[in-house]
């Protein structure tokens, strides 16, 4: 960033623990995919080729290196790891990822019924090779909405227990499930106990795929949090508003200007 000698808050140079940027690639063209990466790589932590879109997008070796040339991490959605194991090839899946050079892996059970037990055994299975970012939530809006925030601390606990590095909160690439209700609006009711617990919030990211999300996520937890479903579209306008340099934030850090991750 230029340096310039307003009083903003403190952001973590890469490679950082916390205030992380992940974009999801729902299959955007080679170019476009390599433009924004170049010109916002500074910003840019980690790039998830969204649910299975990795295993029909041309050109995934050449993004896949590309990103490596410029030190950002990447992982396959979810999703495609619940699609393996409802077919019971999740040491095929293992596979996959070796094959591909992985660093991180997304484990979830959003779509399929897997028990919270057989989740935590692929987490531990994955630990030992890979960083798992497991994930929480439900992907069904009427599933979602029966889920208490009791349920949604016991699983992110559990998956922290298990040895997940990090715990994804659901949210869809729409925002209207997990910790969305369907009409876009956060279940606040869900945040607070999770903000009110013990959970360390570094050791959470917040899928925050439109400004209305990503605005309420920087308020209530700071600069420095972790989002994800970010849009290839967004990564400048998304760190202005961790910077308190877009309307949204600008009075939140005009009273705090040293907002950190609790």
């Amino acid at each position: 960033m230029t340096n310039v000698r307003l009083n903003l808050p403190e952001r973590q140079q890469k490679p950082r623990g916390k205030g992380l940027t992940i974009l999801i690639d729902n299959g955007v063209p080679l170019n476009l995919f390599m433009d924004t990466i170049h010109s916002g790589s500074n910003h840019i932590d980690i790039v998830k080729f969204g649910w299975g879109t990795s295993l029909v997008s041309p050109f995934l070796q050449d993004k896949i290196e590309f990103l490596r040339e410029r030190g950002i991490g990447f992982f396959f959605g979810g999703t495609l790891f619940e699609k393996f194991v409802s077919q019971g090839k999740v040491d095929d899946y293992y596979a996959l990822c070796k094959e591909f050079g992985c660093e991180y892996v997304e484990i979830s059970n959003g779509t399929i019924e897997l028990s919270v037990e057989d989740k935590a055994a692929c987490i531990r299975t994955f630990s030992r090779e890979f960083t798992v970012f497991s994930e929480v939530g439900h992907k069904d809006t009427d599933t979602s909405n029966s889920q208490d925030s009791n349920h949604w601390l016991a699983s992110i606990i559990y998956d922290l227990e298990a040895g997940a590095s990090k715990v994804i909160t659901e949210a869809r690439e729409s925002g209207t499930s997990g910790i969305c209700r369907e009409d876009g609006n956060i279940r606040t009711d869900i945040f607070t106990d999770i903000a009110e617990s013990a959970i360390p919030m570094e050791r959470l990211i917040f899928e925050a795929p439109n400004k209305k999300m990503q605005t309420f996520f920087i308020k209530q937890v700071g600069a420095n949090v972790n989002l994800a479903n970010i849009a290839f579209s967004d990564v400048i306008s998304l760190e202005t508003l961790r910077l308190g340099l877009r309307s949204d934030t600008f009075h939140h850090f005009e009273q705090k200007t040293d907002e950190v991750v609790k």
